[in-house]
């Protein structure tokens, strides 16, 4: 199901990735928002993208949520180099 839902036309697997994350740090599931992170940087979001899209999130999805997401975007840029 994961690959038919990531190859259907419509959307790159760019902002599949922008919306996934941004859903998946919205209802706090930590474990499956860090894995997205990384295929979100594979699939050519940057840090900066990704920072800025949290921290919009974050008016309406609550800080806790965002600082959470953001805490593990960091580890992963910091694990990753960039």
């Amino acid at each position: 199901m994961f690959a038919d839902v990531w190859e259907r036309p419509g959307l790159s697997p760019r902002d599949r990735s922008l919306v996934t994350v941004s859903v998946l740090a919205a209802l706090y599931r930590t474990e499956q928002v860090e894995f997205h992170l990384g295929v979100a940087l594979d699939n050519g979001l940057s840090v900066e993208e990704l920072s800025e899209a949290i921290t919009h999130l974050a008016f309406y999805a609550g800080w806790p949520n965002a600082m959470n997401t953001i805490t593990q975007l960091k580890k992963i840029a910091d694990e990753r180099g960039i």
